[in-house]
């Protein structure tokens, strides 16, 4: 399995712009998906983006238009370009591999981003 680690997160203003990366351990050009996924305080774990290694993507309807996926499977990275962030979208943000959770490869630290003025 793959370690991954997360960063890029931060507080931000709402209507603000973050970049999320994910590092990971090794190569990631076999990983068919990778995806994001954010845990708001009190709330489940939830998706937010998913990358295909052809690169498609889907993203759930509450990101849609704002955030970005993205991965660079040369440099063993995948990214999430967020913009115009809401209070909404503060949360702890994973990274992972796999399509359903039996694929999933252990949880990082994730990275904190909070939307607030």
């Amino acid at each position: 399995q793959v370690q991954l680690v997360e960063s890029g997160g931060g507080l931000v203003q709402p209507g603000g712009s973050l970049r999320l990366t994910c590092a990971a351990s090794r190569s990631i050009s076999s990983i068919y998906y990778m995806g994001w996924y954010r845990q708001a305080p009190e709330k489940q774990r939830e998706l937010v983006a998913r990358i295909t290694v052809s690169g498609s993507t889907i993203y759930a309807e509450f990101v849609k238009g704002r955030f970005t996926i993205s991965r660079d499977n040369a440099k063993n990275t995948v990214y999430l370009q967020m913009k115009s962030l809401k209070p909404e979208d503060t949360g702890v943000y994973y990274c992972n591999e796999g399509l359903n959770p039996p694929d999933f490869g252990p949880w990082g630290q994730g990275t904190q981003v909070t939307v607030s003025s």
